[in-house]
């Protein structure tokens, strides 16, 4: 359990400590119109990108605030994830390796507790009053067709004959001057699954927002964690005790009981609009005007002096690719394993594919067809197949996040006749740039085989480089050049 006087999942909380740790960095004055948009970027390819707080943000109140690059580093990341703030790339991968299963396996100890009342609900604004835009909400990329209220956000949706509450980071553009938001959400998402089944049985479905929450609710809902398992719960048990919620007033959906800012309403099947361009994790702009679901807001909440939370994407590395790259990776390999596959070494969602179109996965061969196995596996995983687009299968001796290594590997083991082969009409995305307006979202993905041939393992020409032994007595005897 946590320290009683540690909050669990508490935006302010994390902050300050983020300030103390030196991974917080507040900019004034900056412009809503594209000036954070563009500061973020720049943060987030620096060699050590940190937490940005934007306040004194132009036409606002002081106070009224953005953050961005909350999950973008190893440090913020992990004290994010409750794993404290000393993480390195390293020691996070190790935590990794079984923490992602654990939560999910132990979600169910940490329902949410639900509470009447909570600092989100100091200011509530009813119906026909709302408007969106009385918040700092940034217009993030120059080609972007609106201002994006949501991009580190939490969709609340209900199953409508379980009752399970889902969480997912879908984005969001203002509507109608404030007066709304469209929500996009992909075909195979499950809150997409949710919403169509509510039409089916009542003609509409409730919907929220947390728009400003503590980034592990950005992890959870931007991340796939196993449909039957509550995303409150999962971020429950990365802290070892339950999150609290508040229901609104409107839908009974659950909020983050301190969140920063949030909405609720109901949306209908007709009652769409335009939306976009928005530049996106795949590095290119999506959308052309397509219509989109949008929500009648019914109530906006907001703490005093709330702090939306942005995580814009973009051409990677953007400001959540380390978090989902990360994420995936230790997701993924999990799965495997859950499926038995023997022999795994790493697994690698690759930051360049936005964590989620190249995925590498490092094996020791065992048997004859242990190589395209795990390729097949892996390209088709719940937890990897939306928007794959080539999954790289290596041998043990190749380091599948270094990318210079894996495309040795295909120079040198993969025979394009015999070793690459294509799935086709698998799970794509309307983000996808190759996807034509208004086709369906289907791709195809490579399932590339760069082992070495399992028939030639004791044959296959050694590989020329001094062995681990001769590198580590050398490196003794001249530091100089090994350091």
């Amino acid at each position: 359990m946590k320290p009683n006087d540690e909050p669990v999942a508490d935006l302010r909380w994390w902050l300050d400590q983020a300030a103390r740790a030196g991974e917080l960095q507040t900019v004034a004055d900056a412009h809503w119109d594209l000036e954070i948009g563009a500061l973020s970027q720049v943060n987030y390819r620096r060699s050590n990108p940190r937490a940005l707080l934007f306040d004194s943000i132009k036409d606002y109140q002081p106070g009224y605030r953005v953050l961005s690059g909350s999950v973008s580093n190893p440090r913020l990341l992990g004290s994010a994830l409750g794993l404290g703030w000393g993480c390195t790339d390293e020691s996070l991968l190790a935590e990794l390796a079984v923490r992602p299963g654990e939560w999910a396996r132990r979600a169910g100890e940490f329902a949410p507790v639900a509470v009447s009342d909570g600092p989100l609900l100091e200011n509530v604004i009813s119906k026909p009053e709302v408007n969106l835009l009385e918040f700092p909400v940034p217009k993030w990329h120059e080609g972007d067709g609106g201002r994006y209220i949501g991009t580190g956000c939490a969709v609340v949706t209900r199953d409508y004959d379980t009752g399970r509450i889902n969480l997912g980071a879908y984005r969001m553009q203002v509507q109608d001057d404030g007066r709304c938001a469209s929500v996009n959400i992909e075909a195979g998402k499950h809150g997409a699954q949710q919403l169509r089944r509510w039409f089916e049985a009542e003609g509409r479905a409730p919907i929220a927002a947390s728009l400003g929450q503590h980034p592990a609710y950005l992890v959870a809902a931007g991340v796939e964690v196993p449909g039957d398992v509550s995303e409150y719960g999962y971020v429950g048990a990365m802290f070892g005790a339950p999150v609290r919620t508040v229901a609104g007033a409107d839908t009974g959906l659950p909020l983050p009981h301190d969140a920063e800012l949030a909405l609720e309403g109901w949306v209908r099947p007709d009652n769409t609009r335009p939306e976009g361009p928005f530049g996106e994790w795949t590095g290119y702009y999506s959308g052309s005007q397509d219509p989109i679901l949008t929500i009648d807001v019914e109530k906006v909440y907001h703490r005093g002096d709330p702090i939306l939370l942005g995580a814009p994407p973009g051409k990677p590395p953007h400001d959540y690719s380390y978090m989902r790259t990360v994420m995936k990776s230790a997701i993924i390999t999990d799965s495997l394993r859950n499926l038995g596959l023997p022999g795994l070494r790493g697994v690698w969602a690759h930051e360049a594919g936005g964590g989620r179109s190249l995925l590498i996965v490092s094996i020791e061969q065992r048997y004859p067809g242990h190589a395209r196995q795990a390729a097949y596996l892996a390209a088709q995983a719940p937890s990897a197949a939306y928007m794959n687009r080539l999954t790289v299968v290596v041998d043990s001796d190749v380091n599948p996040r270094d990318l210079g290594e894996v495309m040795w590997a295909i120079c040198g083991r993969c025979d394009p006749g015999s070793d690459i082969e294509v799935m086709r009409r698998t799970w794509g995305s309307r983000v996808d740039p190759l996807t034509l307006p208004g086709e369906l979202a289907f791709n195809s993905r490579a399932v590339i085989d760069a082992c070495r041939p399992f028939e030639r393992l004791s044959s296959f020409p050694a590989v020329a480089e001094s062995s681990p032994e001769l590198v580590a007595s050398v490196s003794r005897r001249w530091p100089e050049v090994a350091g």
